[in-house]
């Protein structure tokens, strides 16, 4: 009879992208991400969203500016596949998708699109947000997927 060792857990693999870093301007919109929550930007004075975020509207110029929670729908606007990893962390990760989507609220972010082949994403594709975890850091890193379609 031979017995078998128990599995040992896997250690978390450091995370080798760069950080985002917690500007004032910023804080509020990664501290929500970690909660698993999109936040926006919202003018008090012309009611417009923006990205990215800042303490005075693009729009009016107004300094009076609010975070909203956003829905974390969207859909994509453009995208390219990229097939060369351009720095560490993103070589093991090739090919991935780089979209712009457009977000519910009107605001257009940069950002990955995730869970589906890069060949299956498409221009107006509905997505969603999910949120990747940076072991140890207490951060967590908006990304896309596609969005199940609700069944009629």
């Amino acid at each position: 009879m031979t017995t078998q060792q128990p599995q040992q857990p896997q250690q978390p693999q450091p995370y080798k992208k760069p950080l985002p870093v917690l500007e004032p301007e910023t804080r509020p919109f990664w501290e929500a991400a970690a909660r698993r929550e999109y936040m926006l930007k919202r003018c008090s004075s012309c009611k417009q969203f923006h990205y990215p975020p800042q303490n005075v509207c693009p729009h009016c110029l107004s300094s009076n500016t609010v975070w909203i929670r956003g829905s974390g729908y969207g859909k994509v606007y453009s995208y390219t596949i990229t097939y060369q990893g351009g720095g560490p962390g993103y070589a093991e990760e090739v090919p991935f998708v780089l979209g712009i989507i457009e977000l519910d609220e009107g605001v257009r972010v940069w950002s990955n699109v995730v869970g589906i082949d890069p060949k299956e994403v498409k221009v107006g594709m509905v997505v969603e947000a999910v949120f990747e975890n940076v072991a140890g850091q207490g951060i967590a890193i908006p990304r896309f997927r596609p969005r199940p379609q609700k069944k009629a």
